[in-house]
């Protein structure tokens, strides 16, 4: 199943079951216990991201490729940092440049997010599929500079303003992705393709993931998990690549669609 969120002309957020003709179909119940699909057609006026999350928890340095571009070694365990759930931005709408704390190295990272769809902690590898909801499609947006010089050592000032992690356009249900670790993405800036890898480089998958994130931690329903980004990214070019007011930037990943946004300053 392919969900969708949206607002609808009374301006009430809902969800709704995406149909292969193009319409949707209003979910009653709730998306984190018991839902049905009803035979409502759903008045789609705004797609919003798929979920509101309880927390996005992220990886970084997941993909082989990408570590070595980075010149960083292969980490022992996974390197996990956060955004604020404010950060999440719609399909189709905006990423922002940075202008009051100014930012002229703002980078783009395609990533497949997961999202957790009941309570999990200390979840084994083995299970660990049956506590996913669904996947989506995300950009890691990272302010570089900040990230790197103006965090004290810490990445998350340079990866939560506000816009910085668009997700969607659907949140696809893991029946129809059995293996999330074997799915072409890609990040398409401008028209042009600057990364086009496969989700099977990661260094720990996602059941992986869970089992370490869930340790002595509880996962509370709606926590989105960013996985990692492949190789490719603006930071690691000659001369980098920054996205900049004018550009449009989208992730496509298999199975799941594309994620579309322009850029504008804020």
């Amino acid at each position: 199943m392919k969900i969708i969120r949206f607002l609808d002309s009374s301006g009430t957020p809902s969800y709704a079951a995406q149909q292969a003709d193009g319409s949707a179909r209003v979910i009653t119940g709730d998306i984190f216990g018991d839902f049905s699909v009803s035979e409502t057609v759903a008045d789609v006026v705004k797609l919003l991201a798929p979920v509101q999350p309880t927390a996005i928890l992220c990886i970084g340095l997941n993909y082989k490729f990408h570590a070595e571009e980075s010149g960083a070694a292969i980490p022992e365990h996974p390197v996990l940092f956060m955004k604020s759930p404010g950060a999440v931005q719609n399909p189709g709408d905006p990423i922002l440049l940075p202008t009051h704390l100014k930012s002229n190295s703002v980078d783009y990272e395609c990533e497949l997010a997961l999202v957790i769809g009941k309570a999990a902690k200390n979840v084994r590898k083995e299970e660990a599929l049956d506590y996913v909801l669904g996947y989506t499609a995300a950009n890691d947006v990272s302010a570089r500079d900040w990230q790197k010089n103006g965090g004290g050592g810490q990445w998350c000032r340079g990866k939560t303003f506000d816009t910085f992690c668009p997700l969607g356009p659907v949140l696809v249900t893991p029946d129809e992705l059995p293996n999330p670790n074997s799915l072409a993405i890609k990040t398409i800036l401008n028209g042009e393709t600057v990364q086009d890898w496969n989700t099977n480089d990661m260094i720990f998958d996602v059941p992986t993931l869970i089992e370490f994130l869930s340790g002595s931690t509880t996962l509370l329903p709606g926590t989105v998990i960013l996985t990692g980004t492949p190789h490719g990214v603006g930071m690691a070019r000659k001369p980098p690549l920054w996205m900049n007011a004018g550009d449009s930037v989208s992730i496509e990943i298999e199975g799941i669609g594309t994620l579309t946004n322009p850029v504008l300053e804020e």
